[in-house]
């Protein structure tokens, strides 16, 4: 049964960086098409980044540069790495795998605030 961990939320002051990680587990990670989404309060859930089995990632335009998405296979995890943090960078981040049986984390709260 493939589950998905997120860890690495955390509180942090605007212009601040944070790493997320997505621990897969259940055999399907290398095969997979994965994705991060965030959700703030009162607004829609919004994919942020998503990532090939071999590594081509494509970001949402209102990033700018400021986020990357990563994986290593042979450790079965995701990675988010964010950086330059704005208050409205405050969200609920999810990892997901991008299939017919899609699985979702439980989420990890980043909060950015002054």
């Amino acid at each position: 049964q493939e589950q998905l961990v997120e860890s690495g939320g955390g509180v942090v002051q605007p212009g601040g960086s944070l790493t997320l990680s997505c621990a897969a587990s259940g055999g399907t990670f290398s095969i997979s098409v994965m994705a991060w989404y965030r959700q703030a309060p009162g607004k829609q859930r919004e994919q942020v980044a998503r990532i090939t089995p071999g590594g081509v990632p494509t970001y949402a335009e209102f990033l700018r540069g400021r986020f990357t998405v990563s994986r290593d296979n042979a450790k079965n995890t995701l990675y988010l790495q964010m950086t330059n943090l704005r208050i409205e960078d405050t969200a609920v981040y999810y990892c997901k795998r991008e299939s017919i049986s899609a699985v979702w984390g439980q989420g990890t709260q980043v909060t950015v605030s002054s």
